[in-house]
């Protein structure tokens, strides 16, 4: 990602402002998960109710581990193997964690981000800047294109009981519930 790009994206999104960004697996929108006002806006534009929970999304595991350093140890070891990728982690206290592989646009950036698909609620998923509904583009103070994407919405794994032994796939997708057990043993 070029720096401008990198730089741009960090600002918007510590200033409070909307980003539409691209995934490892759909389009994504999110901002600040500290800021009311830039949660109460990624809600409207998806016209998605305030209790549907939605991610953390940092763009290392390095920060997502020294954000979440109180993990035990089975639950840490268990997020290394899987993130980054398309997985989200739901961890003890309901938490989702997400750290997606990206190559491109916004790789790298040093920001915490509270995340969810790019479409309107319980439409279809966004895998290209076009699938975006216009009025999510257009309400978002920066749009991110990253061309076309996997399009497959990312594995939901609860991991908030590993520590007993005990884990659920809560949505299958991108990585399948047989590679989860592999990787989880």
């Amino acid at each position: 990602m070029p720096p401008r790009d990198t730089a741009r994206f960090e600002e918007v999104i510590r200033d409070g402002g909307v980003a539409v960004f691209p995934t490892d697996t759909l389009y994504g929108i999110g901002c600040r998960p500290d800021s009311d006002a830039a949660i109460a806006r990624v809600y409207a534009l998806k016209e998605r109710s305030r209790d549907k929970p939605s991610a953390l999304m940092y763009f290392s595991l390095a920060a997502a581990l020294d954000a979440h350093a109180d993990l035990a140890a089975a639950t840490r070891a268990a997020l290394e193997r899987l993130l980054p990728g398309p997985v989200l982690v739901v961890l003890p206290g309901g938490q989702g964690v997400r750290v997606p592989a990206l190559a491109g646009p916004p790789a790298g950036a040093r920001v915490t981000v509270m995340q969810t698909s790019a479409n309107l609620s319980g439409g279809p998923d966004p895998r290209r800047l076009e699938d975006v509904p216009a009025s999510i583009r257009d309400g978002a103070d920066l749009v991110l294109d990253g061309g076309e994407l996997p399009g497959v919405p990312s594995t939901v794994v609860d991991l908030s009981r590993y520590e007993s032994g005990e884990w659920e796939v809560l949505r299958e997708g991108a990585v399948p519930s047989a590679a989860l057990t592999e990787l989880l043993r």
